[in-house]
This record gives structure tokens, C-alpha cells and sequence, in this order.
């Protein structure tokens, strides 16, 4: 079993605190006595609690994209409609194995900062060019133009978002650790049953 490091601990008990407290609501001292450590080591480790904050959402932000490129690149013989679902499991999984740490970035992206604009234009910008690209190749044969895919696109990411953006509506539905597998695995399924059938048929022309 991999030794959980010092500064993983602290980056643990950072986002729970965060998603229980709220980012204003926790202090560096909350941080440092529920991690058990002197409140120096974080400033040696990330400077303050800002710095903290930011490491933490860099580093959900590199392990999300680079799991969407290897199973869009694992997935690349399939049709678009299927490259697609597969890819809708994976970011599902990924976000409610981090639950916690999802919720609190869906918090913090909502808010209008300069941290938060350079998080549009790195990961998001990433993530948008990888899923748009795809839901584009699934969808074209029924959208009447590029404006009717975007609104498409635009419904298909609320989907995946509005677990996390609205935990409190979803909260039955994890009530221990093993279901937030089971939600992930259904949730999925749910959200691939949507693409299909939206795909099943071309849209009417308003």
C-alpha cells in the first residue's frame, strides 16, 4: 500500500474542510490541527491558503485531462457515439471518485477571479476541445446547423456538471463510500442512454 505522504494528508483534509466549511470558512489553523501538522508546513508547502486551494484544483485538473486524452486515445476505433459514452464513464467516475474536491471546484469556477480565468483558458479550454470535437461528430447527422449543436453540447454538459454543482439535490443518492461507485456506474449509463436517443432520430426543424 502506497505511504500517504505529508503534503497529500494536508491536501486531503484541505478539501474536506473546504467542501464542509467553505474556502472563507476554513482557516490555515483548521487545516494544520486536522491534519496534525505545524501551520509552517503548509506555508513551506504551498505558501498559504490560497496557494493550497490552487494546488489542489491543478491538481484534480492534470489527472482529469490526462485520463479524457488516454481514453480518447484507447477508444479512437470506435464510432463517435460509442468513443463518446465511453468517455462520459470515465469523466463520471473520475469526478465522484473525488466528490469533495468536484464540488468545491464547481464552487469556485463560478466565481469571476484571475485563478479562475486561467483555469478557462488552460484546462477547461482542454476539456471543451476534447468533448466538443466528439459530441460534434455524434450529433451532426440531427442538428439542423453549428448553432443547434452548441445548445446540445450546452445540455449534455449540464449534465455531467449538475451532480456537483448542485450536491444537496443529489445527496440520497451517496450515503457511503461504495455507492458513490454505483452512482457513477448509473449515472452514466443515464447520460449515454440520453446521447443515444437524442441521436436515434434527426430534431424537427423549428
Amino acid at each position: 500500500m502506497k505511504k500517504t505522504t505529508t503534503r497529500q494528508k494536508v491536501m486531503d483534509v484541505a478539501s474536506r474542510q473546504f467542501f464542509l466549511k467553505g474556502y472563507n470558512g476554513t482557516s490555515v489553523r483548521d487545516i494544520a490541527g486536522q491534519a496534525a501538522v505545524n501551520v509552517s508546513l503548509i506555508s513551506y508547502y504551498f505558501t498559504n491558503k490560497q496557494g493550497l486551494l490552487e494546488t489542489l484544483i491543478v491538481d484534480y485538473y492534470e489527472g482529469y485531462i490526462q485520463q479524457l486524452e488516454q481514453r480518447t486515445e484507447d477508444t479512437a476505433c470506435l464510432e463517435p457515439i460509442e468513443q463518446l459514452c465511453e468517455l462520459i464513464e470515465a469523466i463520471l467516475h473520475y469526478k465522484q471518485e473525488r466528490h469533495q474536491l468536484t464540488c468545491l471546484i464547481q464552487r469556485e469556477l463560478s466565481l469571476d477571479n484571475q485563478f479562475v480565468r486561467e483555469m478557462l483558458v488552460t484546462y477547461l479550454s482542454k476539456e471543451n476541445h476534447l468533448l466538443y470535437n466528439l459530441f460534434r461528430d455524434a450529433v451532426l447527422h440531427i442538428a439542423a446547423d453549428n448553432k443547434e449543436i452548441k445548445f446540445l453540447y450546452l445540455q449534455f454538459k449540464g449534465m455531467l456538471q449538475s451532480p456537483y454543482a448542485m450536491p444537496n439535490d443529489w445527496k440520497d443518492f451517496v450515503t457511503f463510500d461504495q455507492s458513490h461507485h454505483y452512482f457513477a456506474k448509473q449515472y452514466s449509463k443515464t447520460v449515454q442512454r440520453w446521447v443515444k436517443m437524442m441521436c436515434a432520430q434527426p430534431l424537427m426543424s423549428v
